[in-house]
């Protein structure tokens, strides 16, 4: 265990993605200090914040006492998860198998239950024209997640055996079923889980933080400008 003297910045905004690393710092009981970026008004393409985060996406952190005790940055949520989970030796075990375990659903997380929720959500919810085959489309792929992850908990209480940073990945995923047009019930040992996540502390604290900043995007058509009309921005735009 490492001894954590100065707070860890977290650049922050209430999200699925955001509450992974919130969720992870109440877990560890280290000190951090919350810096919001607000995605809705575009403060992602700060130039202060590309620096740290060059796909201009939250969350991203600053440790102050990095490898060396020097400052490190780091992006994307998943690296974020690892990093700390190896400087602090908790909910990322050292030992390769059970690595292994947790990279697994991790990646999964990364690679599927997000994009895929994050789709579902964008054409049940956002998009100004409704798309029948969109919205079946990645309905019925999240339930099909879903019920990997049903499968996956019939013989174990979390995602890797352990509660690790793969059951931090996921909760913030499926705590939004009903935006994605799924029904719990339908997924007995996922439910099961999704209880038990929920109900420690560390993760009610860690998905609390910044609630005060959370709004209904359906209602701010000039944020969803910002957030589904990106392209590429040339130069130091």
């Amino acid at each position: 265990m490492t001894d954590q003297t100065a707070p860890i910045e977290l650049y922050y905004w209430p999200t699925p993605n955001g509450w992974k690393i919130s969720i992870m710092l109440e877990e560890l009981a280290v000190p951090y200090e919350v810096k919001y970026v607000n995605i809705g008004a575009g403060e992602q393409f700060e130039p202060s914040f590309l620096k740290i985060a060059p796909n201009n996406r939250m969350p991203a952190i600053i440790d102050p006492e990095g490898p060396g005790r020097s400052p490190i940055s780091v992006f994307e949520s998943g690296a974020i998860l690892q990093y700390l989970g190896r400087k602090f030796g908790r909910f990322y075990p050292a030992d390769e198998r059970a690595r292994v375990e947790v990279d697994q659903w991790l990646f999964w997380q990364m690679g599927g239950l997000g994009p895929m929720a994050g789709q579902a959500h964008h054409f049940r919810q956002y998009a100004p024209e409704k798309v029948p085959y969109a919205i079946e489309r990645y309905t019925n792929e999240v339930n099909r997640l879903y019920g990997v992850m049903n499968r996956r908990l019939a013989e174990r209480d979390y995602l890797a055996g352990d509660y690790s940073i793969a059951d931090m990945a996921c909760i913030g995923w499926v705590k939004p079923y009903r935006n994605q047009g799924q029904d719990l019930d339908d997924f007995p040992n996922l439910k099961r889980w999704f209880e038990t996540v929920l109900a420690r502390p560390a993760v009610e604290r860690g998905c609390a933080v910044g609630n005060e900043h959370r709004k209904n995007l359906a209602d701010d058509k000039e944020a969803q400008k910002v957030l589904f009309g990106q392209k590429a921005r040339k130069g130091s735009e």
